[in-house]
C-alpha cells in the first residue's frame, strides 16, 4: 500500500516528461488506471489530463485539461477541485468547478462554476454561475448568474441576471434582470427588469420595468413602467406608467398610459395619450385624455380632449376638435362619424 501511494503520488505530481505514463491495473482495459491514460472503463486517477480520450467510469482529477484537451466521460467526472473534458454524460461534480468544451448532459454541480462551450442539458448549479455557449436545457441554478449563448428551456434561476441571448422558453428567475435577446414564451419574475429582445409571451412580473422590442402577450407587472414596440395585449399593470403602439385589452397604470392604436380598458388616474393620427376605442378612465388623432371610444376624466370625436367624452370640460359648434362643452359631449 505504500508503494502504491508513494506511485500515485509520484505520477500526479510528474513533471511534463513523464506526463503520458499511466499506472494501469486493468484487464481489458477494465479496472484502476493511475495517471494519463487514454481509455479506461472503471476508475481512473490522474492530475491532469493531457492524452485522455474516453473514460467510461469515474474520471477524477485535480485540474482542469491542458489547452482545451479533453476527451468523453461518461459516468462521473469528478473534480478535486477541477475537472474538465470535450464531453460529459452522467454526473460532473468539482469543488470549484466543472466545464466541458463541448456539452454536458446529466447533472452537474461546480462549486464555483459549471458550464459548457456547447450543451448543457440536465440540471446545472453554480455556486456563482452557469452557463452554456449554445442552448441551455432543463433546471439551471447560479449564485450570480445563468444563461445560455442561444436558446433556453425549463427553469433557470440566478441570483443576479439569467436568460438568453436568443430565445427563451420556460420559468426564469433574477434578483436583478431576466429575459431573452429575442422571443420568450412562459414566466420570468425579476427584482428590476424582466423582457425579451422582440416577442415575449407569458407572465413578467418585475419590481421596475417589463417589456417587448415587439410584442407582448399576456400578463404584465412593474413596479415602475411596461411597454411593447409593437402590440401590447392582455392585462398590465404599472406603478407608473404603460404603453404600446398597439393595445388591446386591460393597462391600469399608476400614473400615465398611451399608445397609437389602442382598443382597451385603460385607467391611468393621471393622463392618458393617443398619439398624432391615432385611434382610441374602448373606455380610457384618467384626468386628462388627450386624443391627439380620432377618439372612437368613451373616455372619462377632469378634462376630455380629442381633435376628432366619434364617440363620448364625460368629464367636467370636453373638446372635440371635429365639431362645428359647440367644440367645447361641460360634463359630455359626443359626435358620430
Amino acid at each position: 500500500m505504500k508503494a502504491l501511494r508513494f506511485l500515485l503520488l509520484a505520477l500526479l505530481f510528474a513533471p511534463a516528461s513523464l506526463r503520458a505514463q499511466s499506472l494501469d491495473l486493468t484487464l481489458n482495459g477494465v479496472g484502476l488506471s493511475i495517471g494519463d491514460s487514454e481509455e479506461v472503463t472503471g476508475l481512473r486517477l490522474n492530475f491532469r489530463d493531457d492524452r485522455m480520450r474516453r473514460v467510461t467510469g469515474i474520471n477524477a482529477t485535480i485540474w482542469m485539461p491542458y489547452e482545451e484537451r479533453g476527451g468523453d466521460v461518461k459516468g462521473l467526472a469528478l473534480g478535486l477541485p477541477l475537472t474538465g473534458a470535450d464531453n460529459i454524460q452522467g454526473i460532473g461534480y468539482g469543488i470549484l468547478g466543472v466545464a466541458a468544451n463541448e456539452s454536458i448532459k446529466g447533472i452537474v454541480i461546480g462549486g464555483l462554476g459549471a458550464g459548457a462551450g456547447q450543451d448543457v442539458r440536465g440540471i446545472a448549479f453554480g455556486g456563482l454561475g452557469v452557463g452554456a455557449g449554445r442552448d441551455l436545457i432543463g433546471i439551471t441554478a447560479g449564485g450570480l448568474g445563468a444563461g445560455a449563448g442561444q436558446d433556453f428551456k425549463g427553469l433557470a434561476m440566478g441570483g443576479l441576471g439569467a436568460g438568453a441571448g436568443r430565445d427563451g422558453v420556460g420559468i426564469v428567475l433574477a434578483g436583478l434582470g431576466a429575459g431573452a435577446g429575442q422571443d420568450f414564451k412562459g414566466i420570468v419574475l425579476a427584482g428590476l427588469g424582466a423582457g425579451a429582445g422582440r416577442d415575449f409571451v407569458g407572465l413578467a412580473i418585475s419590481g421596475i420595468g417589463t417589456g417587448a422590442g415587439r410584442d407582448f402577450t399576456g400578463i404584465s407587472m412593474s413596479g415602475i413602467g411596461t411597454g411593447a414596440g409593437g402590440t401590447l395585449k392582455g392585462l398590465h399593470m404599472a406603478g407608473l406608467a404603460i404603453g404600446g403602439t398597439t393595445v388591446r385589452g386591460i393597462m391600469l397604470a399608476g400614473f400615465a398610459a398611451g399608445g397609437h392604436d389602442v382598443n382597451a380598458l385603460v385607467i391611468a388616474p393621471g393622463y392618458f395619450t393617443i398619439k398624432d393620427d391615432g385611434i382610441q376605442k374602448g373606455l380610457s378612465v384618467a384626468a386628462f385624455n388627450r386624443i391627439q388623432g380620432e377618439q372612437a371610444g368613451f373616455t372619462i376624466g377632469i378634462v376630455n380632449w380629442a381633435r376628432s370625436l366619434s364617440g363620448v367624452q364625460i368629464g367636467l370640460l370636453n373638446y372635440a376638435g371635429n365639431k362645428q359648434k359647440m367644440k367645447w362643452m361641460p360634463l359630455v359631449n359626443w359626435a358620430r362619424d
